[in-house]
């Protein structure tokens, strides 16, 4: 199992920003992969000073046309199908806030790391018919601080991000995240089809 996460990682770093852009659109859709775009900008921004901003671009690009997915879902359920995306224990939270201030709402949501549930925020603001071209351009902007930002702690702190991540206990950490984001988005995806499946009510 290691040597294939070892290997999966590989690939999405020999790919680059194209590995970021697809990471991106999958982590902020409907898949579960805390942290795999961050851990993939880290590794690529240490070893590559120079794209540091084409990264930065291709992973906001990647999270945005991810959420462009999500919003084109959620904004034709409505309020009514939001309680089938979000957790009932975390809706009331996620509404009160969007209700509130949708965009500063959206761009903290946008810029604070995993477990903040950031996909449950874009999914609110959608079913609220906040404007399309304000959610994703908040989202863009404040992803590409996030990103610019983690790029440029991996540049100074570079060679010993490096050296860690060759450790033993680092390994086993990227092995059970890679584990929790197969079980989570078996388990998003299942009940993806399983809403896709019930007839609307009448």
């Amino acid at each position: 199992m290691n040597a294939i996460v070892g290997h999966l990682f590989a690939i999405f770093l020999r790919l680059g920003g194209f590995g970021l852009l697809i990471l991106g659109v999958l982590d902020s859709s409907f898949l579960f992969l805390p942290l795999g775009n961050d851990l993939l900008m880290v590794a690529l921004a240490a070893r590559n000073h120079k794209m540091l901003p084409i990264f930065a671009v291709m992973a906001t690009a990647g999270s945005a046309l991810g959420c462009l997915l999500l919003d084109w879902v959620t904004r034709k359920g409505g309020e009514e199908g939001l309680e089938r995306i979000v957790s009932g224990r975390r809706l009331d939270y996620v509404k009160r806030r969007v209700r509130n201030r949708a965009g500063l709402a959206l761009a903290l949501a946008s810029v604070t790391p995993p477990p903040f549930p950031f996909t449950a925020f874009v999914a609110t603001a959608s079913a609220f018919q906040y404007p399309r071209t304000k959610l994703l351009g908040v989202i863009a902007a404040a992803r590409f601080v996030r990103f610019l930002g983690l790029g440029m702690l991996a540049i100074v702190f570079g060679e010993s991000i490096l050296r860690m991540a060759e450790t033993p206990s680092v390994q086993i950490g990227i092995l059970l995240l890679a584990a929790i984001c197969v079980a989570g988005s078996a388990v998003s995806i299942a009940s993806w089809i399983k809403r896709s499946k019930k007839k609307p009510a009448r």
